[in-house]
């Protein structure tokens, strides 16, 4: 597949780099040609100096025959101009972009352009490894009764079934993240050490389910 990337900067080149490791011919379109020198000079695809949502420039790229676009330069609204102007002139399906602003980040995918809030995604996870509760929700449905939420486990739970966890603690989970890879676990599977554990709960019942989480299992015979 050809893939057109804006911005040059360490997301977009360490993503050339990778698609193209991956066998992909990849074009970086830069307003600044001296950012081309993150590329490396082992890179093949193209180097464009030039407006990312201009036109032109996009066609110099190879838009016309590109399977995806990715705008990952440092401004939002370039971004956003870039992706639209890929996915409504030229067609492309896929089509991605980088925002700092959650909140917009939320505005653009109601219009169809999948969005990478990378800075608020970043901090999310620090703030759940460093803050262990408490941290927001990943997803609320619109009523706002149930959410999705990653809930801190004591290492008390650990060599536990799933099946005990929900049980007592009284929510649905939903995926464990498991040495970065996320699993859909059964009843029989065991809590291990690491394990990132991803639940479904009624969102008035978030201070009761972290007290649980962080309490352990209760003892043998129900003390």
């Amino acid at each position: 597949m050809h893939i057109v990337i804006m911005g040059c900067g360490r997301v977009g080149s360490a993503l050339a780099q990778t698609l193209e490791q991956q066998g992909h011919t990849v074009a970086v379109v830069d307003q600044d040609p001296t950012a081309f020198r993150r590329l490396g000079s082992g890179f093949g695809g193209r180097r464009v100096t030039g407006v990312g949502f201009d036109q032109d420039t996009l066609r110099e790229a190879g838009i016309e025959e590109a399977g995806a676009f990715a705008a990952v330069s440092s401004g939002d609204n370039s971004n956003i101009i870039a992706a639209r102007v890929a996915r409504e002139m030229f067609g492309i399906e896929n089509v991605a972009a980088r925002i700092y602003d959650p909140r917009r980040a939320e505005v653009y995918q109601r219009l169809g352009i999948p969005t990478v809030a990378t800075v608020r995604w970043t901090a999310d996870q620090m703030l759940r490894r460093l803050l262990p509760s408490g941290a927001e929700p990943l997803w609320r449905d619109p009523t706002g009764g149930v959410q999705l939420a990653e809930v801190h486990a004591s290492a008390a739970w650990v060599g536990h079934k799933i099946s005990r966890l929900q049980e007592e603690t009284g929510v649905r989970v939903a995926f464990l993240t498991r040495l970065g890879e996320a699993i859909l676990p059964s009843s029989q599977t065991v809590l291990q050490e690491g394990d990132l554990v991803h639940v479904m709960m009624r969102t008035d019942e978030v201070d009761k389910v972290e007290a649980a989480f962080a309490k352990g299992p209760e003892e043998e015979g129900g003390h």
